[in-house]
């Protein structure tokens, strides 16, 4: 099921999104990502526009994507939960919404890279990011 995220889910949206990216970007030391849970708390998940997906058995938090207009600030799926469907779930939520969502991507994380192009996410723009000095793809989906 997915809901629009509530005050509630915060601890763990926030827990998800440190274990994923954590494993998702193993080329960023992991102290990177602690060092931004209080921007995620404070500044990015109440100006974003986030939705949840709850397992409609257990009603645990599994996933979340989080949407600043068009663009697609955050897609986390819970480690144990990958390879599921919960995000390509999610990412059919965003595109109901959305005529057009642009992401940027780490260029190393070649796992989301190929889901994005599943998705019909195309690559056009590379650029590096200040904050790690790593290179990511700007990809962009068009209905």
């Amino acid at each position: 099921m997915i809901r629009p995220y509530k005050p509630q889910d915060e601890e763990s949206v926030l827990h998800i999104w440190l274990e994923a990216s954590t494993i998702g970007h193993a080329f960023i030391p992991r102290s990177y990502w602690e060092s931004k849970i209080d921007n995620m708390r404070e500044i990015y998940l109440p100006q974003s526009e986030t939705y949840i997906y709850t397992d409609t058995t257990t009603g645990k938090i599994s996933g979340f994507i989080s949407l600043v207009g068009d663009y697609l600030a955050a897609i986390f799926v819970a480690p144990s939960c990958q390879r599921r469907g919960i995000g390509q779930a999610l990412m059919a939520h965003a595109k109901k919404l959305k005529n057009e969502l642009v992401l940027n991507v780490y260029t190393e994380n070649t796992q989301a890279i190929l889901f994005y192009k599943q998705q019909g996410f195309k690559i056009v723009d590379e650029q590096t990011d200040e904050a790690t000095g790593h290179k990511e793809f700007k990809m962009v989906f068009h209905q």
